[in-house]
Parts: C-alpha cells; structure tokens; sequence
C-alpha cells in the first residue's frame, strides 16, 4: 500500500491527473515526461479508475503512446495497483458504506468465493473486467487478499497482452472502417444486449415457478 501511496503522490505532484481529461494532450504529456510518464500513468490509473473513470481509456490509449512491450507493462501495472486501491479502500477505509451500495449482480456470488474463490475471481474479473463495482465487492468479501490479487492477475494478462500488442492495428483499422461496419458492430451488440436481457428476464420468472 505504502507504494500505491508514492506513486499517486508522485503523479500528483506531476500534475498529470488532469491530463486525462483531455485525451489528445495524453500521450504529448506524457512522452514528455520521459521515464516519469510510466509512473504518472499508473498514479493516474490508480487514482482514477477504482472510482469511476473508465478503465479503457487508459487500456486502449498505452499502445497507442509506447511500444507494445512497455504498453503491456504499464497496463498490468496500473491495472493491478486499480485494482489494489479499490479492494483496499472498500475493506479498510469505507467498508460499511461501500457494501450497502454493492450490486445484486455481485453479492449473488458471495457464497461461491467462499467455495472456490481463485476460480470465482478470475471468472467475475473476465466477465465484468474492471468494474469499479467488482473491486468494492471483492474488498468487502471474505475472499484473501493474496487470492484477490492472483485471480485478478490471471485474468488480466491475456487480454492486456493482446490489446497492447494489436491495440494501435486495431484501432487503425476502426479508424478507416466504412459506415456500414459501425453499423453492423452497433446491431450485433443490441441484438446481444437484448438476448441477455430476455435469458435474465426468463429466469427471474422462472425463480418464483420453482419455490
């Protein structure tokens, strides 16, 4: 924690926290700060992201500032020490009032990190990524830290390593991509939107039938 702390004062200090308001300064400030950027742009993700900020903008916006291998290091890292500020906040700094706002959608899933807590993480973390939710619930359950922290881990590595090393391809690609594939992309994600939707819907109704 103590390290959370020095990184968030140095960013701080940088006046880089702002920056991330505007993301067509970011990568300027940042590349000008040399060396220090790394630690600015985990200070910022750190402080940012466990209250609210999205996390893709900092996932989608390394690949685009350095080489692949240094994108993926500074997204693990920040991704992690998110994660760490979030779960420590919720279980030692503000745990009564945090887990009166925890989502039905996670407290459901309350007994299962009780039996099988790695897998349980690694699941939630892949499903719901790095939803502010998800780490006040995991701070204010009765999952191990060290658990916490390795079930995050695993399953933030793939996708990391893949968007930082195709992420700039991609986005490229998006770039000079036709209106008809903005389109298509925007029907396939409201058609899944509304299929899970209506399996959610069936199974609420389904719950009562089977008490």
């Amino acid at each position: 924690m103590l390290v959370v702390l020095v990184i968030l004062l140095v960013a701080q200090q940088l006046g880089v926290f702002w920056q991330f308001a505007d993301p067509a300064g970011v990568k300027q400030a940042l590349v000008e700060l040399g060396p220090w950027g790394y630690v600015a742009y985990v200070g910022a993700y750190a402080a940012l992201q466990p209250f609210g900020f999205p996390a893709t903008v900092f996932t989608l916006s390394a690949p685009l500032i350095w080489p692949w291998p240094v994108a993926f290091a500074v997204s693990i890292t920040g991704a992690m020490t998110a994660s760490l500020v979030g779960f420590v906040f919720a279980r030692f700094v503000a745990r009564d009032w945090v887990a009166a706002r925890i989502p039905e959608r996670f407290r459901r899933h309350d007994e299962a990190l009780g039996r099988d807590a790695f897998v349980t993480v690694f699941l939630l973390r892949s499903l719901f990524w790095m939803s502010s939710p998800l780490h006040a619930f995991f701070g204010v359950s009765k999952v191990r830290s060290s658990t916490h922290f390795w079930g995050s881990l695993a399953a933030y590595v793939l996708p990391l390593l893949l968007i930082s090393r195709f992420g700039e391809s991609i986005f490229d690609g998006l770039k000079a991509a036709p209106r008809a594939v903005w389109i298509g992309l925007g029907v396939a994600v409201a058609a899944v939107g509304v299929g899970v939707w209506m399996i959610r819907r069936r199974a609420s109704a389904e719950r009562p039938a089977q008490r």
